[in-house]
C-alpha cells in the first residue's frame, strides 16, 4: 500500500473537474486543493494555528532552502519537519530541482546532477537525483517531488527533449534512493515544455515507473495562460486516473478554475503570500492595490464577501496605514485574507463539482472578478 493513495468521489458532468480525497500518513484532504507555500518550513507570517483556522489542509515546504538552512540533518534530528514547525497535516516538499534551474547563469547540468553555485555566498554545491530525495526523506514529508530538469519555456525542441530523457533517468533514479516508501510517497513530473509529443512521451515514461502520484511541471514559468491551459488540457488525461494529479506553480484564481476543469487536484504558488507584502490582495470584486490613496478613508471591510479575520475586523483605511508604514500586522492580515480567499474558493469549486455546476461557477466568478472583459485584472 503506497504512502499516499487517491479516492475519486465523482466527475463533474459539466466539465472534466474530479472531486476527490488525497490520504496521507498525516491525514486526508479534499481536492481540488490549493497548497499554502511554507518556502522556508513556515508560511510567511503565519502560525499553523491560523493556517489551519482559514482550513488549509495540507502545506508546501522547499527541500533546497530547507537544505541550505538550517540543514536538512538538523531537521531530522528533531524528528522531521512536522514536528520542526509544529504542523501536524500533510506536507509537499518539491525537489529543489526549480531553484536549481533557476540560477541559470549559477549552474552546470551532467547526467550525474547539477553544479551550482550558492545563491547568496556563491559557495559550490551540487545535487542530484539520490541527494534530492535522501534530504526529502531526512525532512519526512508525506509527498516527496522527484529531481527533474525544468527547462526555460520557451527552449528549443531538441533542447526539450534531451532534458526530458535525462529527468526519466532521473525519476528512476529518485525511485531506486528512496528510502522510506511506505510512509512517503515520491511523485514523478512530466516536463516537455509546449511540446505535446513530449508531454505524451514524458508522461508514458514516467507511468510505467508507476508512481504513487503526478505532476505536471515548467508550465506558470511566464508563458501566457492559453499555453498554460492548452498543455494541462492535453496532459492531464495521460495522467493516471486512480492518482493525484498535481500541478506545479499555479495560484491565480483563474487559473486555479480553469486547470480544476481540467482535472488537476492540487495546486501550490507563492503568489498570494507574495502580492499580499505589496499589499495586493484578491477579492470577490478583483484585485485591489490597497495602498492607492483612494482607500486613505475607506472604512469598508476589504472585501465586503468575505468573512475572514481581516475582512471581520479591519478596514480598507486601516490596512492602507499599515502597509503605506511598513507595519508587519498589516502584511500578516492581508495574507491571512488573500490564503483564506483562495482556500474558500477552491472550497466553492469543489461544491460546484459536487452539483455539476462548474463552468456556470466559472462564469459567475469571472464576471463578478472582472475576467470577462476585454483587458482583465491579472495577477
Amino acid at each position: 500500500m503506497p504512502a499516499v493513495t487517491y479516492e475519486h468521489i465523482k466527475t463533474c458532468k459539466q466539465s472534466g473537474a474530479r472531486l476527490g480525497i488525497v490520504h496521507t500518513p498525516h491525514g486526508s484532504f479534499e481536492t481540488p486543493m490549493f497548497m499554502p507555500v511554507g518556502t522556508k518550513a513556515t508560511v510567511k507570517t503565519m502560525s499553523p494555528e491560523e493556517l489551519k483556522e482559514m482550513e488549509a489542509k495540507i502545506i508546501l515546504s522547499n527541500t533546497y532552502h530547507l537544505w541550505l538552512q538550517p540543514g536538512s540533518d538538523i531537521i531530522s534530528k528533531v524528528g522531521g519537519l512536522h514536528k520542526f514547525m509544529n504542523w501536524d497535516g500533510p506536507i509537499l516538499t518539491d525537489s529543489g530541482g526549480f531553484q536549481v534551474f533557476s540560477l541559470s547563469d549559477m549552474r552546470k547540468i551532467e547526467e550525474e546532477g547539477v553544479h551550482f553555485r550558492h545563491h547568496l555566498n556563491g559557495s559550490k554545491l551540487f545535487l542530484s537525483p539520490e541527494k534530492a530525495t535522501h534530504i526529502q526523506n531526512d525532512l519526512g514529508s508525506d509527498i516527496m517531488m522527484a529531481f527533474d530538469e525544468c527547462p526555460p519555456m520557451p527552449s528549443e525542441y531538441e533542447y526539450v527533449k534531451k532534458s526530458i530523457e535525462r529527468t526519466s533517468r532521473w525519476a528512476e533514479r529518485c525511485l531506486k534512493a528512496h528510502k522510506r516508501p511506505e510512509d512517503q510517497a515520491l511523485f514523478g513530473i512530466i516536463q516537455g515544455g509546449e511540446y505535446n509529443d513530449l508531454r505524451e512521451q514524458s508522461a508514458k515514461d514516467l507511468v510505467s515507473l508507476d508512481f504513487p502520484g503526478y505532476a505536471i511541471g515548467g508550465l506558470s514559468v511566464g508563458e501566457p495562460k492559453p499555453v498554460m491551459y492548452r498543455m494541462v488540457e492535453h496532459t492531464a488525461p495521460l495522467m493516471p486516473f486512480n492518482k493525484p494529479r498535481y500541478l506545479m506553480g499555479v495560484g491565480s484564481p483563474d487559473a486555479l478554475i480553469e486547470c480544476s476543469i481540467r482535472g488537476i487536484d492540487m495546486f501550490d504558488c507563492v503568489l498570494p503570500t507574495r502580492i499580499a507584502r505589496n499589499g495586493t490582495c484578491m477579492t470577490s470584486q478583483g484585485r485591489v492595490v490597497i495602498k492607492n490613496a483612494k482607500y486613505q478613508q475607506d472604512l469598508s471591510p476589504l472585501d465586503p464577501e468575505c468573512d475572514c479575520y481581516t475582512c471581520r475586523n479591519y478596514t480598507k483605511a486601516y490596512l492602507r496605514h499599515l502597509i503605506k508604514a511598513d507595519e508587519t500586522f498589516g502584511i500578516r492580515l492581508t495574507t491571512y485574507h488573500n490564503l483564506y480567499f483562495l482556500l474558500k474558493l477552491m472550497e466553492n469549486i469543489r461544491q460546484a463539482i459536487r452539483e455539476d455546476r462548474l463552468l456556470d461557477f466559472k462564469d459567475e466568478f469571472f464576471e463578478q472578478y472582472g475576467l470577462n472583459v476585454d483587458n482583465p485584472k491579472n495577477f
